[in-house]
């Protein structure tokens, strides 16, 4: 069939030269393109087809009554199975408009996850196939896009950045620089979004762009690499009237450019349904009608109930359902008679479509049409190899994530001001609370709890970290649910990105605090000590952002976090020796993430073994015996020198700073290698972290 067919974003792309004068941002003839005109070529149809759909939950349902009652049972919670879809067939072409309508809780959202393979197999049955053949997970990835019913996006990032950024995740790096953004600049056009390219997308404490035009930006970075096969999710849903309809028209545009949009909605207004080609009915996980906007009036008409002449249709179909199913029978006549309906009305809209090519023949075709750019080959022989798996390589990814990550945080100055806030105001209540302490016993005593509260300090400031990956883990699913970029890449560059925040953080703290405290060894013990504290951010840093991984509350994550720092400062060594410990609790001790920058810092300060820090009467200090006269503290270490058989004077040195190590039981690892231990323990965080990524962001149901 032949027919002048709509330009693909690629097709637009090709009027955009690669030639830039002066500044790399200048694109050549980018608000023209949408004006081209193409010849006249053979359609490329794609027919997503789908039967028998049937998907159910177990519900747990627990006996309420005996415990009312005051009367115990040992009967176990009864268990009831919840059908969501019961057999739901049908098909959605290309250029054409699929909705999906239905009260709340009718499979709305659940058919359209089915389709864009967003449940596990084993719990889904029916098939699911793309011109007759069957559609496999690593290709729907790679030809298809799924809009969330909400808009995750990036607050701080303006609207032509968050799609320069899609386009750079989406396209290959073989495509210029040029042809991206003038890729970027159609994109805005199409979507109506010229007028707030320049503007943030903004947040509740930042104004940004309307609902309309972020539900837009939305659908946009997932079309940036013209998908032929389109989900969203009540792409309406919160948005006025206008902004809808511009939304469905948009939507309408990208079906005619050679895409299958499918989409839920709730209640389309009389305009949108003027834009829809195909519409499915549901009613508790059934089909009560399927077809054309057009055949509705015919429909009810036979079904007994016909629709006013001045009323919306929709309207009256969504409000005849809600009173059936409130009757005993149920929805149960209005699905028997669809499938009698369609049997003995045969039409262009019931009728299953032909299409003339394979599914290899029709990828192939769509790659040298070039709707396919994401480094698409012509391997007719297998459609799964056709098209990469990712578009760019490892390091092209880091380096975007990176700067999208880097350029919504500088906007956001406040969130970094906080913290390091935090560790100035603690830095100088513990520079001036320990102010020059001298290498007397209680010098000795007063060192030691100040590194104690000052290595479980850099952990507690982490704690900052615990919402950034709970507030992107919807983004992150979202991007890399459909191959944005790969779940590595996210985790090396969110580490890559909090390094120059944190050897900030660590040259402020232990400037302030190494002079003011008077600790020892001069600048090569404060590298060591400058070299400690960093690794603790590192490592405290690390295990708040595995937990983020793992807990998606911010509120049960930071009661979760500052239990377990407080755990690790009371199995740090600082309060019991290793050898008090009881052998039960020991192996807490060696978890202890407080214990290893601990050790090495009280190794780096008594490091000298000829510095001495108690000498002859000075061993009395810390004792009943500190008050009493000099003369008598003489006698006394005469008594003891003749009872140890060794001369002990008022200037002996009775405790040097080895001394110090062995009387805190620190004698099993040197200050390098606890370092190296602290460094490490960061490192296994944040492959802990990839783990919770790759097994807990599957994005399917059960």
């Amino acid at each position: 069939m032949l027919e002048m067919s709509s330009p693909t974003f690629a097709q637009l792309l090709n009027n955009v030269g690669d030639h830039v004068t002066g500044d790399e941002t200048e694109t050549n003839s980018v608000h023209q393109v949408l004006t081209m005109e193409l010849p006249v070529q053979q359609s490329i149809p794609f027919v997503l087809s789908f039967s028998n759909l049937t998907y159910s939950v177990r519900v747990r349902r627990k006996n309420i009554f005996p415990a009312i009652f005051g009367r115990r049972t040992d009967e176990p919670p009864s268990t009831r199975t919840k059908v969501l879809l019961n057999d739901i067939s049908g098909e959605a072409r290309d250029r054409e408009l699929l909705a999906v309508l239905g009260a709340s809780g009718s499979g709305k959202s659940t058919l359209i996850d089915a389709l864009a393979n967003r449940i596990a197999k084993e719990s889904l049955k029916g098939e699911v196939k793309l011109n007759g053949e069957p559609l496999h997970s690593k290709l729907l990835k790679v030809i298809s896009a799924y809009v969330m019913q909400d808009d995750l996006l990036y607050p701080m990032l303006t609207v032509e950045e968050t799609l320069m950024f899609s386009a750079e995740f989406r396209l290959p790096r073989t495509l210029s620089k040029s042809k991206k953004k003038g890729r970027v600049q159609a994109l805005i056009d199409q979507l109506g979004l010229r007028n707030a390219a320049k503007t943030i997308i903004g947040d509740e404490g930042h104004r940004g762009v309307s609902g309309g035009e972020r539900r837009r930006v939305s659908i946009g970075i997932d079309i940036i690499h013209d998908p032929i096969i389109l989900f969203l999710d009540e792409p309406t849903s919160g948005l006025d009237s206008t902004s809808a309809f511009m939304v469905i028209k948009v939507l309408q545009r990208i079906a005619q450019s050679g895409s299958i949009v499918i989409m839920s909605i709730h209640q389309p207004s009389y305009r949108i349904l003027g834009l829809l080609d195909r519409l499915i009915f549901l009613s508790r996980g059934q089909t009560v009608y399927s077809g054309s906007p057009l055949n509705l009036p015919q429909f009810f008409t036979d079904f007994g109930h016909p629709i006013p002449e001045n009323e919306n249709k929709t309207e009256f179909a969504l409000d005849l359902i809600r009173e059936l199913e409130g009757s005993p029978d149920g929805t149960n006549s209005l699905v028997e008679f669809n499938r009698k309906w369609k049997n003995t009305n045969r039409n262009s809209a019931t009728t299953p479509a032909r299409y003339d090519l394979s599914l290899k023949e029709a990828i192939s075709a769509s790659i040298s049409r070039g709707k396919l750019v994401s480094g698409a080959t012509n391997d007719a022989a297998n459609p799964t190899s056709m098209v990469p798996t990712f578009a760019n390589p490892i390091w092209t990814e880091m380096a975007v994530l990176s700067k999208r990550s880097f350029t919504n945080s500088w906007r956001m100055p406040e969130i970094f001001a906080v913290r390091f806030g935090a560790v100035m105001v603690t830095g100088f209540i513990l520079a001036t609370m320990f102010w020059r302490l001298d290498d007397s016993p209680r010098g000795v005593r007063e060192r030691i709890g100040f590194f104690a509260f000052a290595m479980s300090t850099t952990y507690y400031t982490c704690a900052e970290a615990l919402p950034v990956f709970i507030h992107e883990r919807f983004i992150f699913m979202r991007e890399t649910a459909y191959n944005a970029y790969r779940r590595s890449s996210y985790c090396l560059s969110h580490a890559l990105v909090s390094i120059p925040a944190l050897i900030f953080l660590s040259i402020s703290f232990a400037a302030l605090t190494f002079w003011a405290v008077g600790l020892d060894g001069g600048t090569s013990s404060f590298l060591f000590y400058l070299s400690v504290v960093l690794a603790s951010f590192w490592a405290g840093n690390s295990f708040v952002t595995f937990l983020s991984g793992v807990i998606p509350h911010v509120m049960i994550g930071y009661v979760i976090v500052v239990a377990i720092f407080a755990y690790y400062l009371l199995f740090s060594g600082f309060f019991l020796n290793r050898d008090r410990i009881p052998s039960y609790w020991i192996w807490f001790h060696y978890l202890s993430l407080v214990k290893y920058p601990y050790e090495a810092v009280l190794q780096n300060e008594f490091k000298d073994p000829m510095k001495c820090f108690v000498r002859g009467i000075q061993l009395f200090d810390n004792s009943p015996l500190g008050d009493v006269p000099i003369s008598l503290k003489e006698k006394l270490l005469d008594s003891i020198s003749k009872t140890l058989n060794v001369r002990i004077t008022s200037s002996t040195c009775v405790m040097t700073g080895a001394d110090i190590l062995v009387q805190q039981g620190i004698t099993q690892l040197n200050k390098w290698n606890c370092l190296w231990v602290t460094i490490a323990w960061g490192f296994f965080f944040r492959i802990l972290f990839y783990f919770s990524l790759l097994l807990g962001s599957k994005n399917k149901r059960r």
